[in-house]
């Protein structure tokens, strides 16, 4: 009888350890550094989401870093789930390597982009150095702070922000607008890994005039008590760049872990009603019509330029740019 009940209770532990194995198999959810804040409100609503749909408690792990730093993890085996990047091209990567569907952009809706933004600036208090276009970056009393576009999507937006500008400026003369962007390059006093990094350079180690970062994180840190609200000022050219927030769930990953449907459920809440209002809290721009009419007064008037509408696709957008030796290698070579 003993031996009975030893081997009932053992094959119940068995059984409940196999349900709770079931529903605590955790996601890991890779995005850009200064995510942190936005998906500390999503998760906790997902998470209750999921309970009530499925009964089975969820947990999410998260990984902050600047994302091109994010893909090459993920290439070198890092078991990631999904990804919020913030570039195009840090997941075509990653679809070429065939982690990814090849497809992906047409998995979600808006190109699956749930959420936009721009490049902003922020200045201190009373702008000093009277910035107000990407014309007075490349002044010589102007230093600036941004993350390097050699790990940072966020950077990178910033790069391509001041070349669509120059390109229009020039009217297409690519040696005037090469000297332009060489020159805001020059004037760049701390190139941190991420957009967390140049944050804390510029807000907290006062270095620079200006922060060069999305238009969501410019008013986030105006706003803010951990970096001395009402010390900044925020300005936002009236020509800057689309920055569009892809999402792609990690095919070979949630295949080999079983997770595809909560991976996939996950990534489209983020076009909910409910989360693209949250999204605006920080400050982010969605797609969301009703949403987008409700808050449009909220943003200053701003003309984006779509990157592949002038300089072609992300494969070529990444060739000439941002592959090893290509323009932004030549340019940050010129600054030593």
């Amino acid at each position: 009888m003993f031996k009975k009940v030893v081997l009932l209770t053992a094959a119940a532990a068995t059984l409940f350890s196999g349900v709770a194995q079931a529903q605590d198999k955790p996601i890991l959810n890779a995005s850009y550094d200064v995510a942190r804040e936005v998906f500390a409100a999503i998760n906790p609503k997902f998470q209750a989401k999921w309970k009530a749909e499925t009964g089975q408690d969820l947990k999410i792990d998260q990984s902050f870093a600047g994302t091109s730093r994010q893909a090459q993890d993920i290439i070198q085996g890092k078991k990631v789930d999904t990804v919020t990047f913030n570039q195009v091209t840090d997941i075509d990567i990653l679809a070429q390597r065939g982690l990814v569907r090849k497809d992906w952009q047409k998995a979600f809706p808006n190109n699956s982009s749930p959420y936009y933004s721009t490049i902003s600036f922020l200045v201190r208090k009373g702008n000093p150095k009277n910035i107000k276009t990407w014309d007075d970056l490349v002044r010589d009393d102007v230093k600036v702070v941004f993350p390097n576009p050699k790990t940072s999507g966020n950077a990178r937006y910033t790069y391509l922000g001041a070349w669509l500008y120059a390109n229009e400026k020039f009217k297409g003369d690519q040696v005037q607008t090469k000297a332009f962007v060489g020159k805001l390059l020059r004037n760049v006093v701390n190139f941190p890994t991420g957009g967390r990094g140049a944050t804390v350079a510029f807000a907290q180690n006062n270095q620079g005039d200006a922060l060069l970062t999305f238009e969501s994180e410019v008013i986030n840190i105006a706003k803010s008590d951990e970096f001395k609200s009402g010390a900044y000022e925020i300005v936002t050219p009236p020509v800057s760049v689309l920055a569009e927030f892809p999402v792609a769930v990690v095919d070979k990953v949630v295949d080999e872990k079983g997770t595809r449907k909560v991976a996939t459920a996950y990534l489209n809440y983020e076009y909910s009603r409910e989360i693209q209002l949250l999204l605006t809290t920080f400050n982010y721009r969605v797609h969301h019509p009703d949403i987008a009419k409700v808050v449009a007064d909220r943003y200053p008037k701003v003309r984006l330029i779509d990157p592949t509408k002038v300089l072609g696709t992300w494969d070529q957008i990444q060739a000439a740019h941002f592959a090893s030796g290509a323009t932004l290698d030549q340019l940050l070579g010129q600054r030593n």
